[in-house]
């Protein structure tokens, strides 16, 4: 995909090719979304390192019954 970027004094332009892809187009939107938001986090790497592990093992226990009695997941069991 060939972007192309233009700005000016009061704002920067971003062209896609007319025939890029939804869900390309999707992913950059998600992108700028993301880096706002990090942009604004006070939390340092240690908060964030926390808060992934909360995050991964509240995911973890609610699906691990997916997992029970399915091949390679024994050990993680």
């Amino acid at each position: 995909m060939a972007v192309k970027i233009e700005s000016d004094s009061k704002e920067i332009t971003i062209k896609l090719p007319i025939n890029s892809s939804l869900e390309d187009i999707q992913q950059v939107l998600k992108y700028f979304t993301y880096i706002d938001l990090v942009s604004k986090s006070k939390a340092d790497e240690a908060q964030i390192a926390k808060l992934a592990n909360q995050v991964k093992r509240g995911w973890w226990e609610r699906n691990k019954d997916r997992f029970t009695d399915k091949p390679g997941f024994e050990a993680v069991l």
